[in-house]
C-alpha cells in the first residue's frame, strides 16, 4: 500500500505536491528531549489570568486559587531573580505542607491549562522547570537511563506531568520510584489525570488510584477536584462530519506545509517509529490531511494512535478527514477496556482538530 495518497485528478491541482507523514522516520536525540519538556505550542501562552471558569463549578475557581498559592511557595527555595541556588548559602528550609498537587477530573475541564499556568507561574528560569506529560516521561527515562534522569531533574524545582497514567504496572512503579528521588532532592511536583467516563460522579475514584499507584509518595499531594463539562464542547457545534477523498486531497494540495496520508498506511507506519519521536515527526507541518479513515483495528495500534492525536493536539495542527467520524475510531470493547480514558481522551481532542481543519475546505 502507497504511503502516501495519490490525487484523483492530481494534474490539475494547484500548489506543491503535500508532504507525508509516512516518509519521515526522525532521530531525536536524548537531549532534546530534555530541552522539550515545557508546555507544548498550544499551552505556551496560557496563564491562570487566561483560564475562564464555568461559573458553576466553583471548584474550577477554587483550583485557580490553591495553585496560584502553590506556585508562590515555591519562589523561597532559590537566590536571586536568575533562579539559581547560591552554593555557599544554607539550605532553606523545605515549605510547610505537601510538596505536590494532583488535578483530578474528566476530560476537557482544563487540567493541563492549570498545570501550564502553574509551570509559567513558578518562579524560576525555564531550564529549571520540567513539563512532559506521562508518556515522554517514561520515554525521557528509557533514552537517559534512571539514575541520568534522576541526576537530570534533581536540579529542577518544578516536574509537572500532564495524563498521569495508571494502567501500566510497570510504568507506574518506574514513575513512582523516579518522582520519590526527585522528592528526597526537593523538587516540588504536580500531576493530572482523568477521571474514567464511567466514573464520573463517584467522588474521588481517580485521586484515590492515583494516590494508591504513587504507594509512598502520597503524603506529599494535595488532591484537587475539578468538576465540568469537557470545554471543547461546551456550547460549541458538533464536528463536521468527515469529508470525501478528493475534498481531502485538494485542500492538502492548496494548505502550505500540510501532510496528506492514507489512514491505513499511516497507523502502519507509527508501528515503525517509537512513540517519543511522534512529535518530531510532524516538525514543519501545519494540517494533517488523512483519507479513508477506518476503525482501528487493534488495542497496540489504537495506543499508537493515541500519542499521535496528543502531538497533533499539543501542537494545534488541524486534521481534515474522509471516511468514518472520529468518534468511530475505537471498538466498544476498547471504549470499556482498561484504556478507555486514554482513548475517549484521543476522541475529544482529535474531534477539536477536525473542528480547527473545517475551514481548509473550500466552500
Amino acid at each position: 500500500m502507497s504511503s502516501s495518497t495519490t490525487a484523483p485528478g492530481s494534474d490539475s491541482l494547484a500548489g506543491a505536491a503535500p508532504l507525508s507523514l509516512c516518509a519521515r522516520r526522525p532521530h531525536v536525540p536524548a537531549d532534546r528531549l530534555v530541552a522539550e519538556m515545557v508546555p507544548p505550542p498550544r499551552f505556551d501562552s496560557v496563564r491562570f489570568a487566561t483560564y475562564v471558569p464555568d461559573p458553576t463549578q466553583p471548584s474550577q475557581s477554587e483550583a485557580v486559587t490553591v495553585l496560584n498559592s502553590f506556585a508562590a511557595g515555591l519562589g523561597g527555595a532559590y537566590a536571586s531573580g536568575e533562579g539559581r541556588r547560591r552554593w555557599f548559602a544554607k539550605k532553606p528550609a523545605a515549605p510547610a505542607g505537601p510538596r505536590g498537587v494532583y488535578l483530578d477530573g474528566g476530560y476537557g475541564v482544563g487540567k493541563t491549562h492549570l498545570l501550564a499556568s502553574l509551570w509559567h507561574a513558578t518562579p524560576a528560569e525555564p531550564a529549571l522547570k520540567a513539563f512532559g506529560t506521562f508518556v515522554e516521561l517514561t520515554n525521557l527515562v528509557g533514552a537517559l537511563g534512571f539514575q541520568q534522569t534522576v541526576k537530570t531533574l534533581s536540579g529542577h524545582r518544578l516536574l509537572c506531568i500532564d495524563e498521569f497514567e495508571l494502567d501500566d504496572p510497570g510504568d507506574t512503579v518506574l514513575v513512582s520510584s523516579l518522582l520519590s528521588r526527585l522528592v528526597e532532592a526537593g523538587v516540588a511536583l504536580a500531576a493530572t489525570s482523568n477521571t474514567l467516563p464511567g466514573k464520573l460522579g463517584e467522588g474521588r475514584f481517580a485521586a484515590a488510584d492515583f494516590l494508591r499507584e504513587i504507594q509512598g509518595l502520597s503524603a506529599h499531594f494535595r488532591p484537587l477536584r475539578i468538576d465540568g463539562q469537557d470545554y471543547r464542547h461546551r456550547g460549541l457545534p458538533e464536528a463536521p462530519p468527515p469529508f470525501d477523498d478528493e475534498q481531502v486531497t485538494r485542500a492538502a494540495y492548496a494548505t502550505p506545509g500540510a501532510a496528506l496520508d492514507d489512514f491505513t498506511a499511516l497507523l502502519g507506519h507509527l508501528a515503525e517509529v517509537h512513540p517519543s519521536r511522534y512529535g518530531a515527526m510532524t516538525d514543519g507541518v501545519d494540517a494533517v490531511c488523512l483519507t479513508g479513515v477506518v476503525p482501528v483495528p487493534d488495542q497496540s495500534t489504537a495506543l499508537r494512535l493515541v500519542v499521535l492525536a496528543d502531538r497533533l493536539y499539543d501542537r494545534e495542527i488541524p486534521v481534515l478527514a474522509s471516511g468514518i467520524p472520529f468518534d468511530r475510531l475505537f471498538s466498544e470493547e476498547m471504549l470499556n477496556g482498561g484504556y478507555r480514558k486514554k482513548y475517549f481522551r484521543a476522541i475529544s481532542r482529535l474531534t477539536a482538530l477536525a473542528r480547527d481543519a473545517k475551514g481548509l475546505v473550500a466552500q
